[in-house]
């Protein structure tokens, strides 16, 4: 039988110790095609680049692997990966990751990682968002993977129902000691901001962005719950942004063309 094509992506940069443990567990699945930043692009979003040119270069560091480095954001990362390094062949599976740090809850927002995934799905195809909860940069993924391995092989033989896009966290824990995997609602979260001011030579000040995350969610439903509890959280996620239950309430705003 074929192998399903897989295309794996990031936004930690192609030479993250997350993406080369993903390119591990993806090339036993699949033909794996790898599109990623040439430098580290956390907290892009789902930003592209409209301003400046963009290039595209073969690279060597997965043994055996098509791989490439792209100049711009992780979503540019998938767009030139579906219209030029795989010469319109479609993947079966996005995946993205593994992400140094959390993207539970609002954190999606800001993701990298999860708008790489999302755009893939936007085109259709099915992705995965994957993130381990240890920033650090010598995060060890290997216990990440059984989990990563079976979350894949679930998408690629069973597909997804209602949705195109999972956003999948790992505790920071041996694979010993989690728990398992639960299906989960994103959590009602969000950061308590501040920027913390100082001084640069000149005199001028400057701020650095820090903050606490503050989840105000009890529900043992959520994300938060699952992670804080010792399981791999995986949330169906998408990218339609209305709010449904605000619609009915938002009627009376309505008027016609009093012209016609």
């Amino acid at each position: 039988m074929k192998k399903p094509l897989i295309l794996v992506t990031n936004d930690d940069g192609a030479t993250a110790g997350g993406i080369r443990a993903l390119v591990e567990v993806a090339r036993e699945l699949g033909e794996v095609v790898v599109v990623a930043p040439d430098s580290p692009q956390s907290g892009q979003g789902h930003a592209i680049t409209l301003r400046d040119i963009l290039r595209i270069n073969p690279i060597s560091i997965f043994e055996g692997i098509e791989a490439y480095e792209c100049t711009g954001t992780p979503v540019d990362c998938v767009k030139l990966a579906t219209n030029v390094a795989l010469k319109g062949r479609k993947p079966d599976l996005c995946v993205s990751g593994i992400n140094h740090g959390s993207n539970a809850s609002l954190n999606i927002l800001y993701s990298g990682t999860m708008s790489a995934a999302m755009e893939a799905s936007m085109e259709g195809i099915n992705s995965i968002g994957f993130s381990l909860l240890d920033f650090s940069a010598d995060a060890n993924f290997e216990h990440s993977k059984p989990f990563v391995k079976h979350i894949m092989q679930e998408v690629l033989t069973k597909g997804m129902e209602n949705t195109k896009l999972l956003n999948v966290n790992i505790p920071k824990l041996p694979e010993s000691e989690i728990k398992g995997i639960r299906i989960c609602r994103q959590a009602n979260a969000n950061w308590n901001e501040d920027f913390v001011e100082a001084k640069d030579p000149m005199g001028r000040s400057y701020y650095w962005l820090t903050g606490v995350f503050e989840n105000k969610d009890l529900g043992e439903d959520t994300d938060v719950w699952a992670l804080d509890n010792g399981y791999v959280s995986v949330v169906p996620s998408g990218h339609d942004l209305t709010s449904y239950k605000a619609i009915d309430g938002l009627k009376g705003m309505e008027m016609g063309n009093t012209e016609s």
